[in-house]
């Protein structure tokens, strides 16, 4: 009998925590109001900006060199009929800010084209530090006829790009493809043929028996 009573008395005790457990688990909610309530303060409803003591404003970001101002120039150009041009022809940015232009573009042949973009910058020394985070230069791009789609260029100058230079200009030339690859432009196909042209003029020296 008696290490039935020790069992007994212990399964009261374990009962007895149990319930004191379920109870505290109950009181905070309770408790967490009178809290709220005696500060006028819900913190878990708070961002951390609205944490008393907390500061009000944003870190500044370090990398962007807020005492420059760059003018950014967009151009475009198409190598067919369709129409291509930038939602706006120039921003004011600073260098290693984040800053977005959009591109629109529209089939107005009646047959479905594929096309991409090739980028090119003035001065050239920019190229360096235009940093591009997102491009439809990127890929190619298939329209039915009269499709008009919009682009985004998502762009961060470097702070180092030399002091001298206060106006990019990025322009673009969109090409039809038939494949993966863009067209040549002219003037390098005219290049490609008259080296073809010399070199078949050459003719190899004749040895001696």
């Amino acid at each position: 009998m008696a290490p039935q009573r020790e069992n007994f008395k212990m399964l009261g005790k374990l009962g007895v925590i149990v319930l004191g457990m379920f109870a505290f688990g109950y009181a905070l909610v309770p408790l967490y109001k009178a809290i709220c309530e005696m500060t006028g303060i819900n913190i878990l409803a708070l961002s951390d900006r609205q944490i008393p003591g907390a500061t009000s404003q944003l870190p500044a970001n370090t990398q962007v060199d807020a005492s420059r101002s760059i003018t950014v120039e967009f151009d475009a150009n198409a190598r067919g009929p369709w129409q291509f041009k930038p939602a706006m022809r120039t921003l004011q940015v600073h260098p290693g800010e984040l800053a977005t232009v959009m591109y629109e573009f529209q089939n107005v042949q009646a047959r479905t084209m594929s096309a991409q973009a090739i980028p090119s910058y003035a001065p050239k020394q920019s190229a360096a530090h235009f940093n591009k985070l997102e491009c439809f230069c990127f890929n190619q791009y298939t329209l039915a006829p009269g499709e008009k789609k919009q682009w985004p260029v998502a762009f961060v100058i470097d702070p180092k790009l030399p002091k001298d230079v206060t106006t990019i200009t990025l322009s673009y030339t969109f090409f039809e493809v038939g494949g993966k690859t863009p067209a040549a432009p002219v003037a390098l196909k005219a290049a490609t043929a008259a080296t073809t042209a010399a070199a078949a003029q050459i003719k190899p020296e004749s040895g001696g028996v």
